[in-house]
């Protein structure tokens, strides 16, 4: 196999709670993670010429080892000892910067690749292995489909897949710093009732009512976010008014996220939000959920 393409696909958080700082600096969390349909386009090709490239069409994008792909390429060419070159051509489709993994999944996207074309025998468990050394979204997003995630994110339960809805997605045109979000969510601080109860919507999810499981989601990084960017608390409002059953931020933001029952309100609300010139970015798909 000399080329392989792919689809790298984005995350929203169901549910994103904060239980602690830990003394290494990263938190504990209990997270929801749902795949969705959204995603970017990868091929990577084999070269005769050493080295990695990688090509993307977003210019302000680093095409050197500051990007995730170029990382995830070097690490399995070093582990198993791949003489020849590979060009990376990466598609984005996923906002970026948006709390939606997809730096993450784009890095996913290349572990799989590369096990692929070099038929390194490497299962899901040692790719997710191997992804953690890349960043702590990157073993669910070898996973994907609806999971639980524990300890900085990296520890992943498969849960039963999200119940059929429609996903309307708005990235307002600011940029939000993830480091910022998590040096002022103060978890120890926090009443009881800020916390999102992460196991009522395993129950909602078990259950496969849509209704009860976007009445218990919660994502406590919005307090610290909203308040310094009003236009999330906006958007969500835009999509709450145009029928959503809720709406809710995505990540550490800034994208908004909106869950319908019914495509005929989402497809208007689509139209909303476009309207209302409050997002830069919208999209509307479908969760994704892994056939096992």
């Amino acid at each position: 196999m000399d080329k392989i393409q792919l689809k790298a696909l984005a995350k929203i958080n169901l549910g994103l709670d904060v239980l602690r700082r830990r003394e290494d600096g990263y938190h504990e969390v209990k997270m929801i993670m749902q795949t969705i349909s959204l995603g970017d386009e990868l091929e990577l090709r084999k070269e005769r010429q050493p080295g990695i490239q990688v090509m993307t069409n977003l210019h302000y994008l680093p095409t050197n080892e500051n990007n995730l792909v170029y990382q995830a390429a070097q690490l399995l060419m070093k582990e198993f000892h791949i003489e020849n070159g590979i060009s990376i051509r990466l598609e984005k489709r996923i906002p970026v910067a948006a709390g939606m993994a997809g730096g993450s999944s784009d890095a996913a996207a290349v572990l799989w690749g590369m096990n692929q074309m070099y038929g390194l025998g490497l299962s899901r468990k040692d790719l997710m292995e191997r992804g953690v050394r890349l960043g702590a979204d990157v073993p669910y997003c070898v996973l994907r489909g609806t999971a639980l995630a524990e300890g900085i994110g990296e520890r992943l339960k498969t849960l039963p897949p999200m119940p059929r809805c429609y996903i309307l997605l708005a990235k307002p045109g600011i940029s939000v710093s993830t480091r910022f979000v998590y040096e002022n969510i103060h978890a120890n601080d926090l009443q009881p009732e800020q916390h999102p109860d992460v196991d009522a919507m395993i129950g909602a999810l078990k259950e496969k009512d849509l209704k009860l499981l976007v009445s218990r989601m919660g994502n406590v990084l919005e307090l610290v976010t909203i308040p310094a960017h009003p236009v999330i608390e906006e958007t969500k409002k835009c999509m709450v008014e145009a029928g959503a059953l809720r709406a809710m931020m995505s990540g550490s933001g800034p994208t908004v996220f909106g869950v319908f029952e019914d495509q005929a309100k989402a497809r208007k609300a689509y139209h909303a939000m476009r309207a209302s010139r409050l997002a830069k970015q919208v999209y509307l798909t479908v969760p994704y959920n892994v056939r096992r």
